[in-house]
């Protein structure tokens, strides 16, 4: 029997947007998404004027007043949250057959969990609790360690989830099975089943439960590891770090640099470590395409076609706001405007979710608001936000645009769509799900 990652390698690629080579000269960037024709930015009106302002329904909520926008969206985000609850669990008999928090039922407790945290509605968090129990039964045997695509989601999220509802007997077991994860040494390095999605579950425990949940000790053995080995692929090439997930050096937030250095911020770095990871990212923004858009991967510099948070420029502009953030650099917050722009030229993606999709593009637009404080990054995310809200469904129900082919799941379906629409309620408070903290 082959390893569960080698049996997953081609559907995760094929999920994550990598075009096969073959089809390169038959797929181009505008066949993967809708031209975008709404204003740079539109003023907010009243509510007075919003009522009585003509034009059509999508022109009418980029100029609603906030408030009023975000309970309508928030509106929208509880009714798909009853539909993805009921497909994914109800109408399942409560089985769970992938338990992942990408495609799978962790996703709907995830979702859950997010609602409770907008809502306190503690229904919301009941449910999620009860699910994460017969996901845990699921993943048992797993040898998947990473928090999007592995074990160690589902023992964090249980752990955290246990701790709001004040049940110290589900926390203590989340946490001891936590413990119990052992990473192989034939690991990859990568987010969705390598190292850093592991250590991306510890932050995840510690910004939760208490920052020595994980010891940083623990952590940075793990790190080590993953600086050795970007350095010894590096050097034969001309970036500090460098890293492959099965022979392809991918640049993107799934499987390559952009979600390497994500989560490497995180942690407690030497000072030529840190170097690296400056280093790292700028040998990016150098080689880059004209378009300000990113290779989806270190060998493959011609095909300037994936506009997606795994592949491209959506990702690897959240990393960059990320960067600008820890550096105080202002060299990589111009970077993540420059890729934000391509994302909303190019990022109304004839796809619903947030791997690959408009839902996870608008989260470019909330990141850099949330660190420049600027309005006119949050009216970008909202006016995505709004032509699903206006449109989605009517171009999802034409075949004009994908709801992946699992269509309620979080990473790929409309629970990234509702997830957003939940973030949109706090907007300071949005992070990428699984991703920013």
């Amino acid at each position: 029997m082959l390893p569960a990652l080698s049996r997953l390698r081609f559907p995760l690629i094929r999920i994550c947007g990598i075009v096969p080579r073959k089809k390169k000269h038959t797929i181009t960037m505008a066949d993967r998404f809708f031209p975008n024709e709404m204003p740079d930015f539109v003023a907010e009106k009243a509510a007075e004027e919003e009522e009585a302002a003509a034009g059509d329904s999508l022109g009418k909520l980029l100029s609603m007043p906030y408030p009023l926008l975000s309970e309508r969206l928030k509106r929208a985000a509880l009714d798909l949250k009853e539909t993805i609850v009921l497909e994914t669990w109800g109408m399942t008999g409560q089985r769970v057959r992938d338990f992942t928090l990408y495609c799978g039922t962790l996703g709907t407790a995830f979702l859950l969990f997010r609602s409770y945290q907008i809502t306190k509605n503690i229904n919301d968090l009941a449910l999620c609790s009860q699910i994460i129990k017969t996901c845990d039964f699921a993943s048992n045997s797993s040898r998947d360690v990473t928090f999007i695509c592995g074990r160690a989601g589902v023992c964090a999220l249980g752990a955290v989830v246990a701790k709001h509802a004040d049940d110290a007997d589900s926390l203590n077991y989340y946490l001891n099975q936590f413990q119990r994860i052992k990473l192989s040494r034939n690991l990859p390095d990568e987010l969705l089943y390598g190292r850093v999605g592991y250590l991306w579950a510890c932050l995840f425990l510690n910004k939760h439960l208490g920052e020595n949940i994980v010891p940083s000790s623990s952590m940075r053995e793990v790190v080590s590891e993953i600086i050795k080995n970007g350095r010894s692929l590096a050097r034969r090439g001309s970036s500090p770090l460098m890293f492959d997930w099965y022979g392809e050096k991918y640049w993107g937030a799934a499987h390559g640099l952009a979600g390497i250095m994500h989560v490497l911020m995180d942690m407690d770095l030497k000072a030529d470590e840190v170097e690296d990871v400056k280093g790292t990212l700028r040998y990016m923004i150098k080689n880059r395409f004209p378009s300000g858009n990113y290779p989806a991967t270190e060998e493959d510099r011609s095909r300037d076609i994936l506009v997606h948070w795994c592949h491209g420029a959506p990702g690897i502009a959240l990393t960059l706001v990320k960067a600008a953030k820890v550096f105080r650099d202002k060299e990589f917050l111009q970077a993540a405007a420059d890729a934000a722009e391509v994302v909303w030229k190019q990022g109304l993606l004839k796809r619903v979710g947030i791997c690959h999709g408009i839902s996870g593009n608008a989260y470019v637009f909330l990141s850099l608001y949330r660190v420049t404080g600027n309005p006119e990054y949050l009216y970008r995310a909202k006016a995505f936000a709004c032509f699903l809200l206006d449109r989605g469904h009517q171009l999802m129900a034409k075949g004009q645009m994908h709801r992946g082919d699992r269509p309620y799941s979080l990473f790929e379906g409309i629970g990234g769509m509702a997830y957003l629409f939940l973030d949109m309620e706090e907007p300071l408070g949005a992070h990428f799900p699984a991703y920013e903290l």
